[in-house]
């Protein structure tokens, strides 16, 4: 395994799935909730969330040449937005880039199951991260060692969002509100550094501005 491929789909996943950001949004739509329904709401969005990812990580190439999609655009296209949502994380400012909108947590505190919506999209399985996978995935090439790599990276963030939302309301009464703000904060830089690596490398491979 090459570890710079995997430790940059690693790096990419925690950022766009934001575990820090759903420990907070999970504890605030399940605090009514018993232990047993919290329970069963992360089992079940975790499931479907990787459903949603591996589909676009099988398909994705496929669907950018059905709709005439190149990688360099891809890569640009990418690239702006992980560095919005980065831009969102570093100035603690709440989008539906990473999870849900405010009208949509409302939304869901009246709904009796919210392992769909918003729990596995757009909470975990959101635009970032299917744009993150994409991203990620179609270069590679279907079924390579760096196709893997990406789809272990992304598996392994998923599990840590799971086990997020599962110790969710322990976490936030031990960090508080300052602690994951710090977390998502330091993501958020490092986040936008890889954005810009995406942009400088779509640019590069589309020929905009020569070699």
């Amino acid at each position: 395994m090459r570890l710079d491929t995997f430790l940059l789909a690693l790096s990419t996943f925690f950022a766009t799935l934001g575990p820090a950001d759903m420990v907070l949004v999970y504890a605030a739509l399940t605090e009514r909730n018993t232990r047993a329904e919290r329970q069963l709401f992360a089992a079940r969005g975790a499931l479907i969330a990787t459903g949603i990812l591996l589909f676009f990580a099988v398909f994705g190439q496929a669907l950018l040449g059905l709709f005439g999609i190149t990688l360099p655009a891809l890569r640009i296209a990418g690239g702006v937005l992980l560095l919005l949502i980065s831009i969102d994380m570093v100035f603690a400012r709440h989008s539906g880039g990473t999870g849900t909108t405010p009208e949509e947590e409302n939304e869901a505190r009246t709904r009796p199951d919210i392992s769909v919506f918003p729990l596995a999209t757009p909470l975990i399985a959101g635009p970032g991260a299917i744009s993150a996978t994409i991203l990620l995935a179609s270069p590679v090439g279907l079924f390579t060692l760096g196709w893997f790599e990406v789809v272990v990276a992304m598996l392994a963030i998923l599990l840590l969002c799971y086990l997020a939302m599962l110790v969710a309301i322990p976490i936030q009464r031990l960090l508080g509100l300052t602690g994951l703000t710090v977390v998502s904060r330091v993501v958020g830089v490092l986040l936008a550094a890889l954005a810009m690596q995406f942009l400088i490398d779509g640019i590069r491979s589309a020929g905009l501005f020569g070699s």
